[in-house]
């Protein structure tokens, strides 16, 4: 007897009205995705639907048609607009049947909170001829799945309270013993003082030659405000054969990204800056304007920063930079609040004050108003005093609005911060190895 093909592709479908408003987003599919990735199958492709009968029809006969596995989520609810179980079941031709079990589940549920069932709950208990009935401990509707011709759907309930717990304890088992024998391994690069038109610049000619090996590495490049990401992804057997072929193209990408590479290994700049922090011995008071405290938050973000993170100061207005951060009112007449001069001193004032190595200082005009010809919106200026006699300034000029130049220059000064650190990392591993 020929064993049944393995699943390999995958849909899924959020069903809703109210996820095509502003009000509520499909979270669902990033969960599946990720669930069905570590099985190897591959999600082709994600919709949304409103509450349709003849919307979601179409779109499932439309999926099945594609792929392997179809992942249907939410529309099992007593209301009238809950039509997914209906729907499914007249897609494919099987009829429906009322389960007893299930509605004395139901009515039990109601009762132990001393209510009575309303009885448009009785539709949450209609099964598809055939189908495999998922049982739901964290809510009423109950999953289905449905296998046909080699397909299979899979419903589940909308919330994520009730569909992550299912899908992880009524599903993944299902799915292991017909899941393909190919696991997707993902391997993340993430890169700072890069643009995304750089990064591609460089990496592709690499990326592109290692997509036509065998096993061929897939490359996404994603970018937000102040870092790019590269994300590589294999399909292999063992975890060793796909870390071999992602160190490959990793050495390469590094190779010539140098160091704007900050991580490989799944960190955030925060955690690269931490454990650089930790190495060094060194700990870091930081002195910020228009960034307003952002840049503090994000180095207490990880845990175990108090170990070096002495404190933070907002020095938002010119009165506290020159009566908590010492700053001569001659300089910032002369220079003005948004000046590496006056960066490099609010560093040297966060360092004096707490006592720290290290001292980080930010100011700039962040906009939308304030901007002048020679200090345009978007213009900011980083300074690092420490350690030692070490100093070190940067100006740089952002675009986008208010909250897109502040994480940028937030960003930015993290990994001026790095790089400082990169410095004396290696400088006391030369001491060490001499």
């Amino acid at each position: 007897m020929t064993p049944p093909s393995a699943w390999s592709t995958a849909e899924t479908i959020a069903v809703g009205t109210e996820l095509l408003t502003p009000y509520r987003s499909d979270t669902n599919s990033l969960f599946l995705t990720a669930q069905l990735n570590e099985l190897g199958v591959t999600v082709r492709r994600k919709s949304i639907v409103g509450d349709h009968a003849d919307d979601l029809g179409s779109l499932l006969r439309e999926a099945l048609s594609r792929v392997d596995l179809v992942v249907v989520c939410g529309g099992l609810g007593p209301t009238e607009d809950d039509l997914t179980r209906e729907t499914v079941a007249a897609l494919l031709g099987w009829p429906l049947r009322e389960d007893s079990e299930i509605l004395s589940r139901i009515r039990s549920r109601f009762a132990k909170r001393g209510l009575e069932m309303p009885d448009n709950n009785r539709s949450q208990a209609q099964v598809p001829v055939g189908a495999v009935v998922l049982d739901n401990p964290w809510g009423t509707a109950p999953g289905l799945w449905l296998e046909d011709a080699g397909r299979v759907v899979i419903l589940l309930p909308g919330p994520p309270r009730e569909l992550q717990p299912m899908f992880t304890e009524r599903v993944r088992e299902r799915l292991v013993r017909r899941a393909t024998r190919y696991r997707l391994y993902r391997r993340v690069l993430r890169i700072a003082g890069r643009g995304e038109s750089h990064v591609e610049e460089l990496a592709r000619p690499i990326y592109i030659r290692w997509s036509r090996t065998e096993p061929p590495v897939i490359t996404s490049v994603l970018a937000s405000p102040g870092l790019v990401e590269l994300h590589l992804s294999v399909r292999a057997t063992h975890a060793s054969a796909a870390g071999e072929v992602l160190d490959g193209v990793t050495a390469e990408l590094v190779e010539v990204l140098g160091d704007h590479v900050f991580s490989t290994d799944g960190r955030s700049l925060p955690e690269v800056v931490g454990a650089l922090l930790t190495q060094t011995g060194y700990r870091v008071g930081v002195g910020e304007s228009c960034t307003g405290g952002l840049v503090t938050a994000r180095l207490v973000d990880v845990p175990g920063s108090s170990q070096y993170v002495v404190n933070g100061v907002v020095a938002y207005s010119n009165e506290i930079k020159q009566t908590v951060l010492g700053i001569e009112p001659s300089l910032l007449e002369s220079h003005g609040a948004a000046s590496e001069a006056v960066a490099s001193e609010m560093a040297a004032g966060a360092r004096r004050i707490g006592g720290a190595d290290i001292g980080l200082g930010v100011t700039g005009v962040a906009g939308p108003g304030g901007g002048t010809d020679m200090k345009p919106v978007g213009m900011v200026c980083f300074g690092v005093s420490g350690p030692g006699k070490h100093w070190l300034t940067k100006t740089v000029r952002f675009s986008g609005g208010r909250a897109v130049v502040r994480q940028q220059a937030t960003q930015t000064a993290l990994d001026l911060l790095r790089r400082v650190l990169l410095g004396q990392a290696s400088d006391r591993e030369t001491v060490r190895r001499t």
